[in-house]
């Protein structure tokens, strides 16, 4: 399977960098095809519904993103991979998503999507607005959860190190079917 990875995160050696990293290392020694675009590094302007990019086929912002869209394309597995900030995704994913938008009818049908994500709080609160978000976007594109790692009490590296949760997305990469 083509799967294309998505992080938000702003530290390249961050909680939530370990479980992509953890889910890459499963999901390719299971022979599955990876590409990963870590959107907090990369030139990804919010979406502003201009709709430029369905009249012209290019969006006003371009960026980086650009070399996003071919990956979005043929991926049978997304993988959303984010910090809580505030009970939610981090700007830099979410800014990815909306550019969904530019994609048309790209993104309804058959795909799997995954959701991955660290938060410092241990309780299970703090995940559920993400959750319900996540549900929400794979409902509307008509896609299946293909799973969840939800790292709590996941604040630091060392923390994470401790937790079983890099064991559990590296068997969700190890595992995708």
């Amino acid at each position: 399977m083509k799967v294309t990875v998505i992080t938000g995160s702003g530290h390249k050696n961050g909680t939530s960098a370990l479980l992509a990293d953890s889910f890459i290392k499963g999901a390719t020694e299971a022979g599955h095809e990876i590409y990963r675009y870590d959107a907090a590094f990369e030139e990804v302007h919010p979406c502003m519904a201009c709709d430029r990019c369905h009249r012209t086929g290019k969006c006003a912002y371009g960026g980086s993103y650009e070399k996003l869209i071919p990956h979005l394309k043929e991926a049978d597995v997304l993988v959303f991979v984010t910090p809580v900030y505030y009970f939610g995704m981090t700007a830099a994913l979410k800014a990815v998503i909306d550019r969904f938008h530019q994609m048309g009818g790209f993104s309804h049908g058959e795909r799997k999507a995954i959701l991955m994500a660290t938060a410092w709080d241990s309780g299970k609160h703090v995940m559920e607005p993400l959750v319900a978000h996540y549900r929400a976007i794979t409902d509307y594109l008509g896609w299946t959860d293909a799973g969840m790692v939800l790292a709590l009490g996941a604040g630091t590296r060392s923390m994470i190190e401790r937790s079983p949760y890099p064991a559990q997305a590296y068997r969700l990469g190890k595992n995708l079917r």
